[in-house]
């Protein structure tokens, strides 16, 4: 048994292995945006989907999913024509008056004229991520970072959809992303095969964030890039292959009305000493 703040022992993959097996089916999905993802057999098509559905996943769950559906709705049934046959000064108008919490439809709009740049550019979004990825990189996070900022080129106002990594963001939204595209199972549906799961970064909110914390994956009290990057290096010993796998087993427990989190962990992870710190 370790205490929580220390790295729980390689031992407990039997445990992560037990909720991954519990947890992770499409049944245990609703209500989340990964949902959009699944109508979209393209890669070319679901990156677009994934970005923006990743990008708006903050506050209430029913408000996430009323935007997505509005802003989808809007695109039409092929959002990667939209972007590319749509002309710029209509992609600001089409978007005008929209709101999610505090992100505008001005914002929004740059964002897609963002993602529009870089399908012109390099053909697709993955192409243009995995142009800076190299194999001497221990994650993904030079890549994102070139990524967000290849997509904020030429906007010098803040944007609330485009955290930049090199400001310390855990980035929760875009490693989200990540993880959809990258990996492929009964939940991820995935696209981006060049990308190695090897390198992806967890997704770090405040609820992951108590969870780590409570299984002493990390001490840290900042649910920032550093911390994400120290949880990250905790399940890479567990899972060297696919330190995200357990992600969304994870993050089931405590948000859903039939868990109850430290009554779940303590149930899962019987090796490891749970506390909420």
């Amino acid at each position: 048994m370790v205490t929580a703040g220390g790295p729980p022992p390689i031992d407990s993959k039997q445990s992560f292995e037990a909720l991954y097996k519990r947890f992770n089916h499409r049944r245990y999905v609703h209500p989340d945006p990964l949902e959009y993802l699944y109508a979209f057999e393209d890669p070319g098509e679901r990156e677009i989907v994934g970005f923006l559905s990743s990008s708006l996943a903050y506050g209430r769950v029913t408000q996430i999913l009323k935007s997505i559906s509005i802003v989808l709705e809007r695109m039409g049934p092929s959002p990667r024509s939209f972007l590319l046959s749509t002309p710029d000064r209509s992609i600001l108008s089409c978007f005008r008056g929209f709101r999610h919490r505090f992100t505008t439809g001005e914002e929004l709009s740059r964002m897609l004229l963002g993602l529009k740049r870089v399908l012109r550019e390099y053909g697709s979004l993955r192409e243009c991520f995995e142009a800076g990825l190299e194999r001497r990189h221990e994650t993904i996070l030079p890549s994102l970072s070139r990524f967000v900022e290849i997509l904020l080129d030429g906007v010098r106002s803040p944007n609330s959809l485009l955290p930049l990594p090199s400001k310390g963001s855990a980035c929760k939204r875009l490693n989200l992303f990540l993880r959809w595209m990258v990996r492929e199972d009964s939940v991820d549906p995935g696209g981006w095969r060049g990308v190695p799961a090897s390198k992806l970064i967890i997704p770090l909110d405040t609820h992951m964030h108590r969870i780590c914390r409570a299984l002493g994956l990390t001490s840290r009290r900042q649910a920032d890039m550093r911390t994400a990057l120290e949880v990250t290096r905790h399940f890479r010993r567990i899972n060297p292959g696919d330190p995200v796998r357990y992600d969304f087993s994870l993050t089931r427990l405590g948000i859903r009305r039939d868990t109850d989190l430290e009554k779940s962990l303590s149930r899962h992870f019987p090796s490891i000493s749970p506390s909420s710190g």
